[in-house]
């Protein structure tokens, strides 16, 4: 057993924590939740999947964090600036940041956080040696030599190789996340299992696939607007039940706080069709339903040099057009979605981002007629001799497929569907073996440059599956990353979101939604548009 390497104030804490809904404890505020995937580490270098980031969420801070709207917001950085050239962020970082206690440091006391654990932990995430997933952030955009500067204890600048504003997006990412270089290097590769932050929780034991447990981090900086300190929970734990079934039961049980999405094989139980709880669960529950940034769509190969696309009516604009009026979006929402997400009916930056406009983006609507007529127009009417279009999805997404194929069917358009395994789709994509193929994109960071950026004509596969060029668009984009005003960037992002529509080399099918069931006891945990576990201000 992992508690028995503890000293004795943490085991009982533990204990506290496993056995916290019996009589004897219920003073203690612990916050339960469930894993079904698992969280393979808990260090920062390897968030890459929600799992992770969530307990990271927990464990430590960044620079920059951003708030339930989506603005960015200071956190270990009280403040920063850009130069002139646009080239050099300075970060001036707060006095009052400690890390956890732990052995890694003189005498088991957490230390006061410095711009050279900045530093650090940048320099760490694009070492080879770590083989972060994250690396990727810096790449091609920190200038190599002089991209981490620890000026003093208190400053920190940050030098980019050409002008890049959504870098202050990235940098709330839970990659950037800060840690200390002496706890990485006591650990070793055990820092996954070690975690050492200056976040509003502590690690107090991880038993792998049995459960994680966090207390209360009792120097933590923040404090709510009356003073008082955060976090008001006393505890985290961490569940890693893989049904969601036995989630499901938990939850009825009271012995989960909430649940993160619905289950397909019971969302019919617990909503109506149009997306509310049914009646039985009123007031037992509370449904949290909030943008969520990923959008779901069908890509199109357009890369004209490709004999698939030479030999495939999708080369004609009118007929990507057509594909897009083609079937109700609304309605698929509805029967087949529980109306969980909103139909995606302006372009590919989906709701949830300061960007989204829905008037100056206007995308496509239900307009079976229109896609008869683009038909006629691209010299198939009626669907007259139109080949028959294959579109590959996953297996879990086939019921969609369906739909959107005998809806198109009906318009004179003939779409065969085939589902296969999601890495072979992976794989045919990335190789520009696919024609039509289901796809959704999950933001990375809270800028719609990580959307827009799948169609700059200088990205490779990934992000640019569908292999779109377009020498005005990759202008627009140029000009929209180096833009320091955000009202004039969004501008360009909304013309570069119409060139895609106009061009069609996807076809939105819906902006998603967080959906969390949450106890009535639970207070003060909004959803948000990263669908970022927020526990900070959480009261149970």
């Amino acid at each position: 057993m992992i508690l028995k390497h503890y000293p004795i104030s943490i085991i009982l804490f533990a204990l506290i924590l496993f056995s916290c809904h019996s009589h004897r404890h219920t003073d203690k505020k612990i916050f339960h939740y469930n894993e079904q995937t698992g969280i393979a580490s808990l260090d920062p270098a390897f968030a890459k999947n929600q799992s992770i980031m969530w307990a990271i969420h927990q464990l430590y801070n960044t620079l920059i964090e951003v708030d339930e709207n989506m603005q960015l917001k200071p956190s270990l950085a009280k403040s920063w600036e850009l130069s002139e050239d646009n080239l050099q962020f300075t970060f001036h970082l707060r006095a009052d940041v400690y890390f956890h206690d732990d052995a890694a440091f003189t005498n088991g006391k957490g230390r006061l956080l410095t711009a050279r654990d900045v530093v650090f932990s940048f320099n760490r995430l694009v070492d080879k040696e770590v083989a972060s997933p994250g690396a990727w952030i810096f790449n091609n955009r920190i200038d190599t030599i002089n991209g981490f500067v620890a000026v003093d204890d208190s400053t920190f600048q940050l030098k980019l190789l050409r002008p890049f504003q959504p870098i202050l997006g990235i940098l709330s990412m839970q990659y950037c996340s800060i840690v200390p270089a002496e706890a990485v290097n006591k650990y070793g590769s055990n820092f996954r299992s070690h975690p050492v932050g200056t976040g509003p929780f502590q690690l107090v034991t991880w038993e792998e696939g049995q459960a994680l447990l966090l207390k209360k981090n009792p120097r933590y900086f923040e404090r709510d607007s009356s003073g008082n300190a955060l976090p008001y929970l006393d505890g985290i734990k961490v569940s890693f039940y893989d049904s969601k079934a036995t989630e499901f039961l938990e939850f009825q049980q009271n012995r989960l706080d909430f649940i993160n999405d619905i289950d397909a094989s019971f969302k019919d139980e617990i909503l109506t069709k149009t997306g509310r709880l049914k009646k039985q669960w009123e007031g037992k529950l509370v449904l949290q339903k909030h943008d969520y940034l990923n959008i779901e769509y069908l890509g199109i190969l357009v890369d004209p040099a490709n004999d698939l696309v030479k030999n495939s009516p999708l080369q004609l604009q009118k007929i990507r057009q057509a594909i897009n009026y083609g079937f109700d979006r609304r309605k698929m929402m509805l029967y087949l979605r529980n109306s969980i997400g909103t139909a995606a009916e302006s372009g590919f930056v989906p709701a949830g981002l300061p960007s989204f406009d829905t008037v100056a983006v206007k995308g496509y609507r239900y307009d079976p007629e229109r896609a008869k007529h683009l038909l006629s127009e691209a010299g198939f009417p009626g669907g007259k001799n139109l080949p028959t279009i294959k579109l590959l999805t996953i297996p879990i997404y086939a019921d969609l497929a369906s739909y959107i194929a005998n809806e198109l069917n009906l318009a004179g358009i003939n779409v065969q569907v085939e589902a296969i395994q999601k890495s072979l789709l992976l794989e045919q994509t990335s190789k520009s073996q696919t024609l039509f193929f289901r796809g959704s994109w999950i933001a990375d960071y809270p800028d719609a440059e990580n959307y827009l950026s799948v169609f700059y004509g200088k990205n490779p596969a990934p992000p640019n599956y569908t292999r779109y060029k377009n020498p005005e668009y990759d202008k627009l984009y140029e000009l929209a990353i180096a833009e320091k005003e955000d009202s004039a960037r969004y501008r360009l992002y909304q013309q570069m979101d119409r060139l895609i529509i106009r061009d069609a080399p996807v076809v939105p099918l819906w902006y998603d939604m967080v959906i969390h069931l949450v106890h009535t006891n639970i207070s003060g945990f909004p959803a948000n548009s990263l669908n970022l576990l927020e526990l900070r201000k959480v009261k149970k």
